[in-house]
């Protein structure tokens, strides 16, 4: 929504051929789920409830944790919320289906772990959204989660477990160097938007987003450790771990904040960078470590993560959410961890330190590759002429005006506020996520 409602003149659209390619797509998915079954021999094996239990706790983290973190633009909290229920909705059954294909064939057979696996490569798409998000079309979006996810899956499956076998029950790698980088590669391709003048917050928005990062701040250790067999011990460290990095990287983050920022506190570093533990944990968050060390790996990534959103290397008109400073310094680093961390551990069976570094180097010339590729595409769709503004797609109700009785009285020096949304704010280091200051 914008300070003056938008019109086909000044930028608001339609969602031209979306609707019948997304009913298409749909009935695509419902007709490969006609060839698939459930596995029920495998359920009687499962832990039902635990892992329906963890699966809620990871899709919590998709709809609420990722959906309500992308609210810090002020014109575009529809869009943050209601498209990450759409990627979600689309990219967990395409996932799941595209997943099976190329480990088994066409013949599927599905059970929880497929669901929670679909979530897992979802969180990728949604990473990658970070770096796109106000400057696509829901087109653009459907495009982006189906092409995406088969990268994603070809990644994951043929190189990083079949050739290299890398150990990463977190997603360090698999999740969040890919839809970090993948998404940088296609915001590169797709380039700026027209109109930066909606990528900034105000105090709402801002509010809205620190509430998606409690939800992924509490839910994180059921990402990192869902994929693991309920009860067994690396199960166990995996939570103990993630928790212990997740607590490092939020108190680090208070801590340098306002040594970087003029003993102030900033709302971009708390909302993001305090999660950064959680990040660089999953790759080795089921070696017994030891509270130390996972204390350790929690607060250097958030110490990167923080100097990331103060001092950032992409600009916030090429990567609006900073996926960069949160999933993709961290993933890199928690990468390296997982080859250093075994030769200190005095080896660990099953885990070779080389194919990790091959994984994770790897993963970036898959990723930034198959992006830029997904970029280009999406660049020939066409991107919203409105950009960080819901009204270009969405019917939002009216805000009420504000009567001049209830008006707050401003000072002489002060500007004139225009209705509806703030003016969009000077940019500082702490204040808006990926921008330098001036």
């Amino acid at each position: 929504m914008a300070d003056a409602a938008l019109s086909k003149a000044s930028g608001k659209q339609v969602t031209g051929m979306f609707g019948g390619v997304c009913i298409a797509v749909q009935a695509f998915l419902l007709a490969c789920f006609g060839a698939a079954t459930y596995d029920t021999a495998e359920l009687n094996k499962l832990d039902v409830s635990s892992i329906y239990n963890f699966y809620v706790g990871v899709a919590l983290m998709m709809f609420v944790g990722f959906g309500y973190l992308m609210t810090f633009l002020k014109g575009y909290g529809l869009g943050a919320v209601g498209f990450t229920m759409f990627i979600t909705c689309l990219g967990v059954q395409w996932a799941m289906i595209i997943e099976n294909w190329f480990v088994g064939g066409f013949s599927i057979q599905l059970d929880f772990m497929d669901l929670l696996n679909g979530n897992f490569a979802v969180a990728a798409v949604l990473i990658s959204f970070g770096g796109l998000i106000g400057k696509t079309s829901p087109m653009q979006l459907l495009v982006l989660t189906m092409l995406e996810l088969t990268f994603y899956s070809a990644n994951k499956i043929f190189f990083l477990t079949n050739m290299l076998a890398i150990a990463d029950c977190g997603g360090t790698i698999i999740i969040h160097v890919f839809g970090a980088y993948f998404g940088l590669a296609a915001c590169y391709a797709l380039g700026v938007a027209k109109d930066e003048t909606y990528n900034a917050s105000n105090y709402n928005s801002d509010l809205f987003s620190l509430l998606g990062t409690v939800f992924l701040w509490l839910f994180w250790p059921s990402f990192v450790a869902g994929g693991l067999p309920a009860g067994t011990e690396g199960h166990g460290i995996a939570l103990l771990n993630t928790v212990i990095a997740l607590l490092a990287s939020a108190v680090t983050t208070f801590g340098l904040m306002p040594l970087m920022c003029g003993n102030r506190l900033g709302t971009v570093p708390v909302q993001n960078a305090t999660l950064a533990g959680g990040v660089s944990i999953g790759a080795t968050a089921n070696l017994a470590m030891g509270p130390q060390a996972a204390g350790i790996v929690g607060a250097i990534a958030g110490v990167i993560s923080c100097i990331g959103f103060i001092k950032p290397v992409f600009a916030g008109n090429l990567d609006t959410c900073g996926i960069n400073n949160l999933h993709g310094m961290p993933g890199i680093f928690g990468g390296l961890v997982s080859v250093v961390l075994p030769v200190l551990m005095g080896g660990i069976k099953g885990i070779s330190p080389a194919n990790q570094f091959l994984g994770l180097v790897g993963t970036l010339a898959v990723a930034c590759t198959t992006g830029m590729l997904t970029g280009f595409v999406l660049k020939l769709l066409g991107s919203p002429e409105a950009a960080f503004n819901d009204e270009s797609f969405w019917d939002c109700a009216e805000l009420p005006p504000v009567s001049a009785a209830a008006a707050p009285v401003a000072s002489p020096d002060a500007e004139a506020p225009a209705a509806g949304y703030s003016k969009p704010q000077k940019v500082y280091c702490c204040s808006t996520v990926g921008n330098a200051p001036e």
